[in-house]
């Protein structure tokens, strides 16, 4: 039977001592309670400190990134509904009240186990337009694809992967799943605190790509402001009543393609209609790790950059000064500078080329990664161009549910940038994505930019796995970020014996375009042995993504869940 992973003893309180903000005023002294002596159902963090106690539940629960969201799939599920019910229910209102993050002209990635064992993949990304080749961009005298540009929008993927999911998985439709964000589309959301911060980095973009819907009075709404979009609660209608071929066929697809078309896009009704089968079911990828098997979405996700990444990491002895030492950070980041190089030469759309998967996870090819850290310094010969070829500050929406049946959803759903591509179908109220940009403008690379392909894609939901069932379903959000974020917060787990809640709570960093990018909760020793070590640090204004996961611990019945405190969302079971 299955239980929760227990502390190890002997470590101790982290404290980070105050210090100045970008602002000149001082940051208060904060603590991190990492590890806690003791069985596995004890108190597991200091009650003196700031923080979140892992959300409990029996029956069912749901970890999503918006309050809102979690209580339209616990609805689900407490009238019924079964895990994907309830996810799909949920990430239809992200889709609504989380503008910059998601959307139905976003795309998507799931991992299902049901209760009665074994994991399904779905792929739910969209491909390029028909017409669009690297010759055609050559003629526009396009070198790099800009993020606002309509030949980054592919066909978006979502809807048609929550209607195939629904199908083979669920009880519910989309004419009764969709009816909670319709609602708030049609009646208004309440700005949060997160979203309404993403919303004001971003008023330049939307008034540069003419989407002036999404700036009310000129100007990006402010938390706790009620912002309605009249034109997606109608769409979302359609989709209820007509299901996924009301979004890819008839008025909201020539809508679509008229405003890319406007924008010098190469789209086509035809692409639009071809995006309704565009989801597959795939076979997933995994890993045999510490008694547990991690499964991932084959390529072109990247979820196999965090098999590789966990591969390098099991063969080192564990670092004994703990999660926030040096020399743990330090391995990591090497490890990720390693397989960030491999996903930006080879991986790709495995439709149209060969992705050597076996070779990348196979154990010989791991020890010698393995072998290239050094814990006496950092590496200063890989190329850099894992941590240069994509803009920053991509977005997305992840969630978990377990329902009352065993039955475990792990989703991801993305727009990639902040607002996808900025482009605004005006008409259905659709803003359409830029996964585009995940291609290459290079004649002879696997992932050059061609016609009908899927791009190299950053978002992945993981699910951890024991004995054939369902431990944890549990992603981590954060554009290229995720595969280091997901690592991290399955080690912060399984090797340094944190809860869910507390995996997610501490503090991260990731390396970036030769940097390595820090988020302030890393201690002050920490950093002066990683300076010492020859890593560039920067502390960062905006924290590392954010995620959500929910433990499985059948021994005692009950359900763990965790969310991201980098996001406005919670975890809550019953």
């Amino acid at each position: 039977m299955l239980q929760m992973p227990r502390f190890c003893p002997g470590w101790t309180i982290l404290a980070v001592p105050a210090e100045a903000d970008k602002s000149g005023m001082d940051l208060p002294a904060r603590s991190i309670a990492i590890h806690h002596t003791g069985r596995h159902n004890s108190p597991m963090r200091d009650f003196h400190f700031p923080g979140r106690s892992p959300a409990i539940g029996g029956e069912g629960m749901a970890a999503t990134s918006m309050p809102a969201a979690t209580l339209a799939a616990l609805d689900v599920l407490k009238s019924g509904g079964n895990a994907m019910d309830a996810a799909i229910a949920a990430v239809a209102v992200l889709s609504v009240i989380e503008p910059q993050a998601t959307g139905i002209g976003g795309d998507c990635f799931c991992l299902y186990a049901p209760a009665s064992g074994g994991v399904h993949a779905l792929n739910g990304s969209g491909r390029s337009p028909a017409a669009l080749t690297l010759e055609a961009l050559e003629k526009q005298g396009i070198a790099m694809l800009a993020p606002t540009s309509a030949h980054a929008v592919t066909i978006p993927g979502s809807v048609a992967a929550w209607e195939a999911l629904l199908t083979r998985f669920g009880t519910k439709g989309l004419d009764t799943l969709l009816q909670p964000a319709i609602a708030l589309a049609e009646q208004g959301m309440r700005v949060h605190a997160r979203v309404a911060l993403d919303w004001s980095r971003n008023e330049d973009k939307l008034r540069n790509t003419g989407a002036y819907s999404f700036l009310p009075d000129g100007h990006a709404p402010s938390m706790g402001d009620l912002f309605r979009q009249p034109a997606l609660a109608e769409t979302l209608r359609v989709i209820a009543r007509q299901g996924a071929r009301g979004f890819y066929e008839g008025a909201i697809a020539a809508d679509m393609v008229a405003t890319l078309q406007a924008k010098g896009g190469l789209h086509t009704e035809e692409d639009f209609a071809a995006g309704l089968t565009a989801p597959e079911f795939v076979t997933p990828i995994h890993r045999a790790w510490k008694n547990y098997e991690v499964w991932q979405c084959p390529p072109n996700g990247s979820g196999l950059l965090v098999l590789m990444m966990l591969g390098i990491l099991e063969g080192f002895e564990h670092p004994p000064e703990g999660p926030l030492s040096a020399l743990r950070l330090h391995r990591h980041a090497e490890a990720a500078r390693m397989v960030y190089r491999d996903r930006d030469a080879f991986l790709a759309d495995p439709a149209q080329v060969a992705v050597p998967l076996e070779r990348l996870l196979s154990d010989s090819y791991l020890t010698a990664l393995r072998g290239l850290i050094d814990d006496q310094k950092a590496t200063t010969t890989l190329p850099a161009a894992g941590e240069t070829l994509l803009p920053r500050h991509r977005d997305t929406v992840y969630l978990s549910v377990v329902d009352r049946y065993g039955n475990a959803c792990s989703l991801i759903n993305s727009l990639f940038n902040d607002f996808g591509s900025g482009i605004l179908a005006g008409q259905s109220g659709v803003l359409l994505q830029n996964r585009g940009l995940g291609f290459r403008l290079e004649r002879g690379h696997p992932n050059c930019v061609g016609p009908r392909k899927r791009p190299m894609h950053t978002i992945i939901p993981g699910m951890l796995m024991k004995d054939g069932q369902a431990v944890m379903p549990y992603g981590v959000m954060g554009g290229h970020f995720q595969p280091m974020g997901q690592t991290l917060f399955l080690t912060n787990m399984l090797e340094f014996g944190m809860d869910v809640q507390q995996a997610l709570d501490c503090p991260r960093l990731f390396p970036f375009r030769g940097k390595l990018e820090i988020e302030r909760g890393i201690p002050v020793e920490a950093r002066t042995a990683l300076t010492a070590l020859g890593h560039d640090l920067e502390e960062i204004e905006f924290p590392h993504g954010g995620g959500q996961g929910i433990w499985i611990d059948r021994q005692r019945g009950v359900l763990l869940g965790g969310s991201d405190p980098r996001k406005d969302g919670l975890a809550m079971g019953y």
